[in-house]
């Protein structure tokens, strides 16, 4: 297929900007967005030069996103990467699926309505976070004591080794002072959230220790995430079954 000379410098300026800022805004870049929105052309050559950057890229209402394959260790994270931005010094693999499943939990508390948006909820205090994260541990672990023991007698459930994510939950200590080492249960929740916040998911105010969601997140989750497809991939991601 022959591509206009605009079309292929548009889809460049708008490749780039999606490179720079990871999201392109109706309001904020008008015109690039009408490309991409108005001429197919410009939208495959944006989608292909995505491709070829092992990303892809989607139009949520208004804004459009690039979203880096779950193996894209350039534009995403890798597991050694997550594991040294969210876990303590010496963290070890329970440590860094513990950290996802806190995600998951925080996800979980915001996303689980019925009707015609996933949302449930518009804020969730760190205290009734870290409560549902020992609260979901907890009953993994009853769970699997209810199943056949494994020969470590750590079943696992659904793929979870929930004992183990525990052990890793309760060896961080308590902390009344606001402690932010990631030693700490107070100070790894707080590493999660500030991480999120740096990617435009969550806004965290820390002076109320109050979370709420961004726009971004609610389209991720509604639009994205909690496509079937995109749900096993994260559990897969919390079982380890995704190459580092």
């Amino acid at each position: 297929m022959n591509y206009a000379f605009t079309d292929i410098q548009q889809s460049q300026q708008l490749f780039y900007y999606l490179l720079a800022h990871h999201a392109l805004a109706g309001q904020e870049e008008p015109m690039l967005f009408r490309a991409y929105t108005e001429n197919e052309q410009v939208k495959q050559l944006v989608k292909s030069q995505a491709e070829a950057a092992h990303c892809t890229t989607e139009r949520y209402g208004s804004v459009i996103y690039l979203i880096p394959d779950l193996d894209n260790h350039i534009l995403g994270y890798s597991k050694k990467q997550l594991k040294e931005k969210l876990c303590k010094s010496n963290g070890t693999d329970r440590d860094y699926y513990l950290s996802q499943f806190a995600i998951i939990t925080l996800l979980v508390a915001f996303y689980d309505g019925q009707g015609s948006s996933s949302k449930s909820r518009n804020f969730l205090r760190v205290g009734e976070l870290m409560n549902l994260i020992s609260q979901r541990l907890a009953e993994g672990v009853q769970l699997a004591q209810q199943g056949e023991t494994g020969a470590a007698g750590n079943k696992d459930v659904g793929g979870l080794a929930f004992a183990d994510m525990q052990q890793a939950f309760e060896a961080l200590r308590s902390s009344d002072k606001g402690s932010r080492s990631r030693t700490t249960k107070e100070g790894f929740l707080y590493n999660i959230l500030m991480f999120l916040e740096e990617q435009n998911l969550i806004e965290f105010v820390e002076k109320d220790e109050m979370i709420y969601t961004t726009e971004k997140l609610d389209h991720f989750m509604d639009w994205n995430l909690l496509n079937k497809n995109h749900y096993d991939r994260i559990l897969r991601v919390l079982r380890g079954e995704v190459d580092e």
